[in-house]
């Protein structure tokens, strides 16, 4: 069993702290390895290093940052196999879907070559008679991100090649639960040519996460996960002065018209609802089928869940792997016995699936609500595993008041024929993202991600254009020089004239 530990001054260490989490092959049920479980100390030690290297990447022209950029690009490709089954061994995910997730990252990476232009300052000259104002970004100094079990290599390439592009020296704080994944990926940052201690990777649970929010050398936060942590992220980095960007949870719906192709509509909900185990913050969870469609969506929906193919993610021939931990699997299983009693109508069950010769693996297949109501928890939480809503609303109007009310916003989609009915949609649905006939709007990397209401704490979304806002601060100069300058002092507001 392998004992997984730190990345910090440019190489791998053993945890000191003492404390272990165990991390599991969610396929099979047994226990993989033991991963490190970081102290406030080593946290302390990891930020000490990082404030140091980060003063000379800081000072390096964005533009060899830029090529560090393209290096780490191509390492990735080279490497988006290997990596993959990390993620796939750990997490549980198929390996084409967990391929996906590194591409989708690899797009930040692409993105962030570009911070040469992205980086470029504005300038004034003749403010005033013989005065040039110009602004630039600068670095913050040290960052962190918090990253999620679900997502494991995407989300933090999400954060750190904008940060790290930027100037910033970056600390990784993976999930336990998921962890090889980060470690690699950081190495072929420093294969790239990111100095040592500008990357780190600290595994850790609650103590590691709370030893970042409080250290006084940490300038911002980046974290996904649940809405729970979030907020205590938010509040509590604020709380010491730092930036702080929460992605949160979801309940995202797709509104369903009945003009709808429903061939499509199926499809869509297939992969959007039972992809990666219902493991996606941008998983559609709710279909909301307005007027006489929903019989016909049931119809064509029940069997296609019912012949889902659930088996290990390194297995080819499986749609859907397992999911997380067992007690994640427990948590799911919960929900639909909580439906079941709050008297929805429980389509398709998928809480007896065994599989022969994986029986202590974490296999749930595909289950499948109708006749969900507003006011049952099932619609109301998070649930995140493969269990879809069919709710029911009369007209448009119901149903882009259900999307409206829900307590979450991350993403909501419309399958329609009719352009007026996308059109209004789009602009008055409450949600950060959107889709029109795309089951899961995930912007590419040069727009940003993030949703509304309280799937998000912070006012700067994720990667794309408002990373370097949130990864950068800005200074603004004002000059003149001597030849020109007015004898004698001014007492009064200063004014270009």
């Amino acid at each position: 069993m392998d004992n997984i530990g730190h990345l910090v001054g440019g190489k791998r260490v053993a945890g000191t702290s003492g404390r272990t989490g165990p991390v599991f092959n969610p396929a099979t049920g047994e226990q993989s390895a033991a991963v490190a479980l970081a102290s406030a100390a080593e946290v302390d030690a990891a930020v000490k290093l990082a404030s140091k290297a980060q003063l000379a990447w800081g000072a390096t022209p964005p533009l060899m940052r830029a090529r560090v950029m393209f290096r780490l690009k191509e390492l990735l490709e080279k490497n988006k196999d290997d990596i993959a089954r990390l993620i796939t061994l750990e997490h549980g995910k198929t390996f084409e879907d967990a391929k996906g997730e590194v591409v989708r990252g690899i797009e930040v990476v692409e993105f962030a070559c570009g911070i040469p232009y992205l980086l470029r300052g504005d300038m004034t000259p003749d403010v005033g008679r013989g005065i040039d104002t110009w602004s630039a970004r600068h670095p913050l100094g040290v960052v962190a991100g918090i990253t999620p079990f679900n997502f494991p290599v995407m989300v933090g390439l999400w954060m750190s090649p904008m940060a790290l592009a930027c100037g910033n020296a970056f600390i990784w704080k993976p999930s336990e639960k998921d962890p090889t994944s980060s470690l690699r990926v950081a190495e072929l940052m420093m294969e790239a040519g990111i100095p040592e201690g500008v990357i780190s990777v600290i595994n850790g649970d609650k103590e590691a996460v709370d030893a970042l929010l409080a250290h006084p050398d940490v300038a911002a936060i980046s974290f996904v996960g649940s809405t729970p942590v979030g907020e205590y992220i938010y509040r509590t980095g604020c709380a010491n002065a730092k930036r702080v960007q929460a992605l949160c949870g979801a309940k995202n719906h797709m509104v369903v018209m009945p003009d709808a192709d429903l061939d499509q509509t199926v499809d869509a909900l297939m992969g959007a609802g039972y992809g990666a185990a219902g493991e996606r913050c941008m998983a559609v969870s709710v279909a909301v089928a307005v007027g006489k469609i929903g019989d016909k969506l049931i119809e064509k929906l029940s069997p296609r869940v019912s012949a889902l193919k659930v088996g290990p993610g390194m297995d080819p021939q499986s749609e859907m792997g397992p999911l997380v931990t067992k007690e994640h699997l427990a948590k799911v299983k919960g929900y639909v016995d909580l439906g079941v009693k709050e008297g929805a109508k429980l389509v398709v069950d998928g809480r007896g699936l065994k599989l022969q010769g994986y029986e202590n693996g974490y296999y749930m297949g595909g289950c499948l609500f109708d006749d969900v109501t507003s006011d049952m928890r099932i619609y109301k939480e998070e649930i995140f595993g493969p269990v879809l809503s069919v709710v029911r609303a009369p007209d448009y109007a119901a149903a882009i008041k259900l999307v409206n009310e829900h307590e979450y916003g991350n993403g909501a989609a419309i399958f329609t024929r009719d352009g007026d009915a996308a059109r209004a949609f789009s602009a008055e649905a409450k949600a950060g993202m959107i889709g029109v006939n795309v089951p899961i709007p995930v912007p590419l990397a040069f727009h940003s991600f993030g949703g509304w209401k309280r799937s998000i704490f912070g006012d700067r979304n994720s990667y794309g254009p408002e990373a370097v806002g949130f990864y950068t601060k800005l200074k603004t100069t004002t000059a003149r020089w001597p030849t020109g300058i007015r004898a004698g002092a001014e007492f009064v507001m200063p004014t270009m004239r």
